[in-house]
């Protein structure tokens, strides 16, 4: 594994709980094949739900222009704003 990427021997996922009785969020890790497992939460409580993750990625902004939209012409988006409508 590559420690450059955050990736170290031994280090597990962490998946992020909320606890439906109590309200508490809370994280637990532990490996892959066990995401789907169920988890109480630290209060003891078993009615939890797993929670969506979002992925943040990093880097430097790219100095290029965005491309521009397929199809060109000099419209401001949608169908009236391409020139279409009568």
């Amino acid at each position: 594994m590559d420690a450059a990427l955050g990736l170290y021997p031994g280090s597990m996922p962490r998946y992020e709980y909320r606890c439906r009785p109590c309200g508490d969020t809370f994280e637990v890790s532990r490996p892959m094949a066990e995401s789907s497992a169920p988890a109480p939460c630290p209060a003891g409580h078993e009615d939890t739900v797993k929670l969506l993750s979002t992925v943040a990625v990093g880097g430097a902004p790219s100095a290029a222009p965005a491309p521009a939209p397929a199809g060109g012409g000099d419209g401001g988006g949608g169908c009236c704003g391409g020139g279409c409508c009568g």
